[in-house]
């Protein structure tokens, strides 16, 4: 069966579950006490997929991570921002899926019309900080002692991914239905399984022919999408590429800010 990105499916909220209970219980990832039940992650799933994308990532019938966003703020002012996360199970860490899992998530909503993603990291937690700066995010800031869990005070850092540039008037994000059926919706899909075969490969080659990947972005379908979402997808095809970001200067802009912090 390979590898694929998909929109999730109710009958998925089993192995969800599955992944999310252990680092409930057992880490501060999640500052949820209590892991939800089965039941309640499909209420969770159904919820999130009248707005949002919920994105897993199966290889050979087997779910390996998934990667979800939602709301950042009730206030008006912020419907243009969204938060997102990002689970994998423990054996398939370091394998490219939560790389897939974003490059695929981002892409939808940008499509979508959000301007910004944002993403909580307890800290310390060096994986979690690689991965959201490999694929573009930046550091804004530290809640500290923010929550209290496993008998400890954490710290949350904050990170940041701009989706569009900010212009005067947007128009407000549309619903994941609205563009699920557009061309550029399957093509965020296909990207983040473009991006599993890659890493599949490169991690069964030997460390001497290992080259850096490439950081240029999905091809432009060439299918416009219908209405007022015409605009938006042209600035999502300059978007793709991790919104323009330079994965390097990124990376080291976020070193120079962390270095910063108190």
């Amino acid at each position: 069966m390979g590898s694929e990105i998909r929109l999730v499916g109710e009958s998925d909220a089993e192995p969800i579950q599955a992944i999310y209970a252990p680092i409930v219980r057992d880490t501060a990832i999640s500052f949820e006490l209590e892991p939800p039940s089965v039941a309640e992650m499909a209420r969770r799933v159904r919820e999130t997929l009248a707005r949002w994308p919920w994105l897993v990532c199966e290889r050979d019938g087997e779910l390996l991570g998934y990667a979800y966003a939602s709301r950042h703020r009730e206030r008006a002012a912020y419907q243009w921002s969204l938060d997102v996360w990002v689970y994998t199970r423990p054996d398939a860490r370091r394998g490219g899926v939560g790389r897939a899992l974003y490059g695929s998530l981002l892409t939808i909503l940008a499509l979508q019309g959000y301007h910004g993603a944002y993403a909580g990291i307890t800290l310390p937690n060096a994986a979690s900080v690689g991965l959201h700066e490999a694929v573009g995010f930046v550091p804004v800031g530290v809640y500290r002692g923010v929550g209290y869990k496993l008998g400890a005070w954490h710290d949350v850092g904050w990170w940041q991914r701009v989706l569009l540039p900010r212009l005067a008037g947007p128009e407000p994000p549309v619903a994941l239905p609205s563009v699920r059926g557009a061309a550029g919706f399957a093509e965020a899909l296909a990207s983040g399984r473009r991006q599993l075969r890659i890493a599949r490969h490169r991690s069964r080659l030997p460390a001497s022919r290992l080259r850096p990947i490439s950081r240029a972005g999905p091809p432009p379908s060439a299918s416009p999408l219908p209405g007022p979402l015409v605009a938006r997808r042209r600035v999502d095809l300059c978007c793709s590429a991790f919104a323009g970001h330079d994965i390097e200067h990124t990376t080291r802009r976020g070193a120079a800010m962390r270095a910063s912090w108190p």
